[in-house]
């Protein structure tokens, strides 16, 4: 489980480790894993994915500790609100860093496992990778992210089309508006007013618990159920630029 420091990632952890899978989380911030591990009984790896050499390591770590059925890739983020013209190209190098490049590393790094798994018996493997609605439909102010998330649905796709044949599954979580408790914040670059103003309003934005419920139900579908794509959002949100802010009341008389 990648990302699994704060948010999506550390809810998942715990959602799996309740049903009672064994969990290895990673992410860079160590003393968040020492944390969640304390709390829940998982492994933890102390990685930056944009790292070939972390990467590397992480892979030697999960070969030397036991099978590997399951693969989450959550690590990502967005940086800026800013136009195509106008925005930075370091922010969009960042952005194609974590939520593209890095979900390819690990999961090129981790398909060998997965194989070894299901020829000693496993009986299959399940690739899980978080995009965003932000994947699927453009937004003004969200072109690097935008593009990234494309991307990051594109590779899915064609991961999808590759492994067809091999009993892997590959399964897209696309969720809309979540409330976390930094996603914002480093989009933003700290700036808690532009980050919590983003859910003024909204009745009942997503939590990372919902989406780690998801997470989790996909990959305990039975075998032959493949959930390609799921996207999740609020009922308060249409589109990533139509959300209702107030009361959801019925129109009309």
């Amino acid at each position: 489980m990648t990302g699994a420091s704060s948010g999506i990632g550390a809810a998942t952890v715990r959602l799996f480790r309740e049903r009672g899978w064994d969990v290895v989380g990673v992410a860079r911030r160590e003393d968040r894993l020492a944390a969640l591990a304390a709390e829940t009984g998982a492994d933890v790896f102390a990685a930056d994915l944009t790292l070939q050499d972390d990467v590397d390591a992480l892979r030697d770590h999960l070969a030397s500790t036991g099978p590997v059925h399951a693969l989450i890739n959550n690590a990502g983020g967005a940086l800026g609100l800013d136009s195509v013209e106008s925005s930075s190209i370091d922010d969009w190098a960042w952005m194609f860093e974590i939520n593209v490049l890095a979900v390819k590393r690990v999961t090129s790094a981790l398909l060998p496992l997965m194989r070894d798994t299901i020829r000693a018996g496993g009986g299959s493997a399940d690739i899980v990778t978080v995009t965003s609605i932000a994947g699927h439909v453009a937004y003004v102010g969200g072109g690097g992210y935008n593009a990234a998330k494309f991307a990051a649905h594109a590779m899915m796709e064609v991961l999808r089309l590759e492994l067809n044949g091999e009993p892997i599954r590959v399964i897209e979580v696309a969720p809309g508006m979540v409330k976390t408790d930094e996603f914002g914040l480093v989009r933003f670059r700290g700036d808690a007013q532009k980050a919590f103003a983003v859910y003024e309003g909204v009745p009942d934005p997503l939590t990372a618990e919902d989406v780690a419920d998801t997470i989790v139900a996909s990959v305990e579908r039975p075998a032959h159920v493949n959930l390609d794509l799921i996207t999740i959002k609020p009922v308060a949100q249409a589109a990533p630029s139509r959300v209702a802010r107030g009361a959801l009341l019925p129109r009309g008389q």
